[in-house]
């Protein structure tokens, strides 16, 4: 049964061909032999930054002691990895969700806000806080909300223009969609920058906030309901069910304190680049690579093909 059989994936920041050195090195000095280990495909467009190994793990592995191998090699080489049931990485996967702050784009677009209207530093330090989980979200949105009050309205223009789209998001959806994956955004971000995205990318839907816009200035006030942890997870519920989806056929992408709701519940959720708090509760994480990374934890074609047999 593929439930009782396990495959370690590696994902490398480099393309070269002695990537997995260090691992392989760390596996021999555990007397780990993989029972198969196979070359994943990366995009074209990553191959030069990009190399990715599932091995194949014989039963009897202690899992606690290769771990923490594992986790000592990152410190010493850039490699995100998971250990993952060969049934989780075969399964069909129906729906994706994604946070967007620090996940599909590499700022919080609340503090550009603010950095706009002269109280960054402020804002930023209430937005650390509540990622970290040290404060109620939904208090601490109203609160930086409340900051922007009569911010020229034609500042989401410009941060639009110069907004950084985190690395593999283009790879990571266009694979998605060729498999016929769902995807949504799941936000506590704002709207226009949800909907940039959405049609930059093709997503096939979005929930994030409102921004209530008052005489083409910011009017400081929250738009409700407020996405936050609990909406989230709700919101990954309603798609599921209104699109007919196990929730075991979800993914889960996330960074925040907030997004730990869905990323417990979906079948598979993926820490990106996330918080302490939510690395010690969600086993399957990326730290180094981009995006792209999440496509390593599925099972490619090969991979999906032989198991139908």
């Amino acid at each position: 049964m593929t439930e009782n059989l396990y495959a370690l994936t590696a994902i490398s920041t480099s393309g070269q061909v002695d990537a997995f050195a260090n691992l392989d090195k760390a596996l021999r000095e555990l007397s780990i032999t993989a029972l198969d280990v196979k070359a994943l495909a990366v995009p074209r467009s990553l191959a030069a930054r990009r190399s990715a190994r599932v091995y194949s793990l014989p039963k009897g592995v202690d899992f606690k002691s290769l771990t923490q191998s594992l986790r000592e090699l990152e410190v010493t080489a850039p490699l995100d990895w998971a250990i993952q049931t060969v049934a989780a990485r075969v399964r069909r996967y129906r729906l994706a969700v994604f946070d967007m702050d620090s996940t599909l784009i590499r700022c919080e677009v609340i503090d550009e806000l603010a950095r706009y209207a002269g109280v960054g530093e402020q804002v930023a330090a209430i937005t650390e806080r509540a990622m970290r989980g040290e404060l109620d979200f939904q208090a601490s949105f109203i609160e930086r909300v409340a900051l922007l009050k009569g911010l020229d309205a034609a500042v989401i223009d410009r941060i639009l223009d110069a907004m950084p789209i985190t690395e593999g998001v283009s790879e990571l959806i266009l694979t998605l969609r060729a498999r016929g994956i769902y995807t949504a955004i799941l936000s506590g971000g704002f709207l226009p920058f949800a909907h940039y995205l959405q049609r930059q990318f093709g997503f096939d839907e979005v929930h994030a906030n409102g921004l209530e816009i008052d005489r083409g200035a910011l009017s400081g006030k929250v738009q409700l309901p407020i996405v936050d942890g609990e909406y989230k997870r709700n919101a990954l519920m309603e798609i599921a069910g209104r699109q007919n989806i196990d929730l075991a056929d979800t993914i889960a992408v996330g960074d925040g304190a907030n997004d730990l709701p869905m990323l417990t519940t979906a079948g598979l959720g993926v820490a990106y680049a996330a918080k302490p708090v939510i690395q010690s509760q969600v086993d399957v994480q990326l730290n180094h690579v981009g995006l792209d990374g999440v496509l390593y934890y599925l099972g490619s074609g090969s991979e999906l093909n032989d198991q139908e047999r």
